[in-house]
């Protein structure tokens, strides 16, 4: 009995098709901060605003504040979507629609971050603002009411923040006062992990985007003052690039690609490599030479 062969057509001759994406977890690092913090040479947060090191991966932030459950963090990273709204844009062939989405991220323990993103969908539009707010994380000194007893509450002293024309105050409140605000930075305020305060705002409040901007700057400038508790000689140390300046001239490792095994034979590889002029040229058919026996 002939043995039946398989017929193959023109695709499926690399195996499977990987995830372009490649997996979450693999994660390769393009700034040398980034490769610090992959290794372990940076372990908190704290070290990098310390040296004020801008951040520009959002895999950072990833890494201090892990989404698996098996890994227990301190504080989770929280992520709350403030407003979804449509902008048009006028143009020759009509109006262009797109979405403007706001987003707030933070620990509750002196971490926040605000972002915002156009784009032409909204899902388009919370994944960019999730970024963006990722790498616009700064800390937030909290302080004391009076006497400085038990944990910090409220911030440290008055501090102003503006965006537009919406102009919010932040006033220190004693304990138990609780986050006296708008139902905006109210959010904003506890993402913050801010406890007790007071807050006056001045200006079109109702433009959302405006004032969560003002209330993030607000927050933002608490460690922009020299308060006398912070006066004095500062401490010289040195920066983690300096530090670790021998770790971070070896080359990064490059995670080579996967190899995907082909479970059919490939039987077209196997035959000779044709010679130079073994093609006949298009038009011109292959003649067959006649033994002389036979033309006889």
């Amino acid at each position: 009995m002939a043995q039946r062969t398989e017929k193959r057509g023109f695709g499926n001759k690399k195996g499977p098709r990987g995830d372009r994406r490649g997996d979450k977890n693999d994660w390769q690092p393009q700034t040398k901060l980034g490769r610090l913090v992959k290794y372990g040479k940076i372990s908190s947060l704290d070290e990098i605003f310390k040296y004020s090191i801008p951040i520009k991966e959002p895999e950072i932030i990833d890494h201090f504040y892990p989404k698996n459950k098996d890994v227990q963090a301190e504080h989770k990273l929280m992520e709350e979507v403030l407003q979804i709204t449509p902008v048009q844009k006028q143009t020759q062939a009509g109006q262009r629609t797109r979405f403007k989405g706001f987003v707030v991220v933070g620990d509750s323990n002196g971490h926040i971050g605000l972002g915002w993103k156009v784009a032409k969908e909204v899902q388009g539009a919370i994944k960019g603002a999730i970024t963006h707010a990722k790498l616009n994380m700064v800390p937030v000194r909290k302080g004391y009411w009076g006497n400085k007893i038990a944990n910090a509450h409220t911030i440290p002293q008055k501090i102003t923040g503006k965006s537009g024309s919406v102009r919010i105050r932040l006033v220190p409140a004693p304990r138990g006062t609780g986050i006296v605000a708008a139902p905006i930075p109210k959010k904003v305020l506890q993402f913050a992990g801010v406890q007790d305060i007071y807050t006056s705002s001045q200006g079109c409040t109702r433009t959302r985007g405006n004032f969560l901007k003002a209330t993030y700057y607000a927050l933002a400038n608490t460690y922009r003052y020299l308060t006398p508790d912070f006066w004095g000689k500062p401490e010289d140390n040195e920066l983690p690039f300096e530090t670790f300046s021998e770790f971070l001239h070896t080359k990064a490792q490059k995670k080579e690609p996967k190899q995907y095994e082909n479970k059919r034979e490939k039987k077209h590889f196997d035959r000779p490599r044709r010679e130079h002029g073994d093609r006949q040229p298009r038009g011109e058919k292959k003649t067959e030479e006649v033994p002389a026996t036979e033309a006889q």
